[in-house]
């Protein structure tokens, strides 16, 4: 008896695992196969920016986004469809921003700057106009504070062009767009300006969130188009210039809004949830293709997919259409708080909220014992393009931890060097997403989501 466990142990376990890979791997193409075929992504992606365009939380606009995804996921027949209502931030800009050079060194110009208003920031009542105090980074802005009242302060928060993963530099020049309006205005100043969060050699501004510290005066801010930005920041080294701008933001009561969410349920573990999303909100002044359109309809096509194949979960998985995670995280935040209060279990989330291009890896938020175990999945995501690396996740499934900390969030991350020419600016458009791409991140996300629901999270 102990000799035939030993044989068993020895010969056949092997033979069994790489029996199940090849199962697995048989099984992804499948999916792949349906969803390179006859993926529905792209067409419903034209759909959502052509036939509704930009999706401002609080908009008609995001109000018909909700309606047409929940239509369009109940015909693809899901166990059920429904709505969950939340209030969302209704912040309107109000106007065509203005900004322009008006005296440079003493000499009267007139050189206008293409500029955006930040989301969320109010109206500058009225012309305004100073002198322009320009700094490289809020360490400057501390050093010259004294210099501050008064004028209009530039932030010079360019992408560090020597770091490859275009997000982290995203993150360290964001920070001006978040808080340097307050920053500013703490010293006095009556208005900012900022270099786009933009990697592109054009001339296009970029809005994007940005939020007051109550406790200083709330100042108007602008993003500049980068071609005027840098000749801006260089022309402040030769001498003074004088600026003027002028916004018309202001906020609406909060807006009803909705997220939407798809369900298959599991057939073994349908008290076990994973949650696969993306945001259906944009900024006002694009079609919100790669941000977060491709997310949307890559979750989308996920379920007409399983669906397509009549595939059959082990857990229950839920395909949601977040509101408002541009100015507010309401839907995510809502998501998170329904899970709670229903005392719902939930085991993994994907976020797919990097854009639509050529897809390089799963990013898994879990421990190094965790991540070392999903990685031995890697060659099955291979063929596909991707790979298992640590870190991932998404605005919109963040606060689901609070709800279940034991989740493990994960992100479909793209090929990241195009999406800032594009993100938060009007050249957001369907005509800048690639079909291909689009499908690949859609078949990466189906190949995780099934490994996981057949063999579940590995324990802390």
């Amino acid at each position: 008896m102990v000799m035939r466990k030993l044989f068993f142990l020895l010969f056949c376990i092997p033979f069994t695992l790489q029996a199940q890979v090849n199962q697995d791997s048989i099984f992804i193409k499948k999916m792949a196969d349906e969803i390179l075929t006859n993926g529905k992504a792209y067409d419903l992606l034209r759909q959502l920016t052509k036939q509704i365009g930009g999706r401002l939380a609080g908009s008609p606009q995001q109000q018909n986004a909700a309606i047409w995804g929940k239509r369009n996921m109940e015909a693809f027949g899901p166990d059920k469809v429904y709505m969950q209502a939340c209030k969302t931030p209704s912040w309107q800009r109000g106007g065509n921003d203005f900004a322009s050079i008006v005296r440079m060194n003493g000499k009267a110009v007139n050189q206008p700057l293409a500029a955006l208003a930040l989301g969320n920031s109010l109206g500058s009542k009225g012309l305004i106009e100073g002198e322009l105090l320009a700094v490289a980074n809020f360490d400057e802005l501390e050093k010259r504070k004294n210099e501050v009242k008064g004028k209009i302060v530039y932030f010079n928060s360019e992408f560090d062009p020597t770091i490859i993963p275009t997000f982290v530099a995203y993150g360290q020049a964001a920070v001006y767009r978040g808080s340097g309006a307050s920053r500013a205005a703490k010293y006095g100043a009556i208005g900012m300006m900022m270099h786009s969060l933009s990697t592109a050699p054009d001339n296009e501004p970029h809005t994007g969130g940005m939020f007051y510290d109550e406790q200083y005066p709330k100042i108007p801010a602008v993003a500049l188009g980068p071609n005027d930005a840098k000749e801006l920041y260089a022309n402040s080294k030769k001498g003074t210039i004088r600026v003027q701008m002028q916004t018309y933001g202001y906020f609406l009561p909060d807006a009803d809004e909705n997220n939407v969410v798809a369900e298959i349920k599991g057939s073994i573990f349908p008290d076990q949830i994973i949650t696969i999303g993306g945001h259906l909100d944009s900024w006002d002044v694009n079609e919100g293709a790669h941000d977060d359109g491709a997310g949307i309809v890559q979750t989308m096509e996920l379920l007409r997919m399983m669906r397509a194949i009549h595939y059959t979960p082990k857990h229950t998985i839920r395909f949601v259409l977040f509101a408002n995670e541009e100015n507010g995280s309401r839907g995510g935040e809502k998501y998170a708080e329904l899970a709670k209060l229903n005392n719902e279990k939930h085991l993994f989330a994907l976020e797919s909220d990097e854009g639509g291009f050529t897809p390089r890896s799963i990013g898994i938020t879990c421990t190094p014992a965790q991540l070392k175990i999903f990685q031995t999945w890697s060659p099955l995501l291979k063929p596909y393009g991707t790979e298992i690396i640590a870190g991932g996740g998404g605005a919109d499934i963040g606060p689901i931890k609070t709800a279940d900390d034991n989740v493990i969030l994960s992100g479909l991350i793209p090929d990241s060097q195009r999406y800032f020419d594009y993100h938060h600016a009007k050249t957001d458009v369907f005509e800048n997403v690639n079909k291909r791409e689009l499908l690949l991140g859609a078949v990466n996300m189906a190949a995780i989501i099934y490994l996981v629901d057949q063999y579940g999270v590995p324990k802390k």
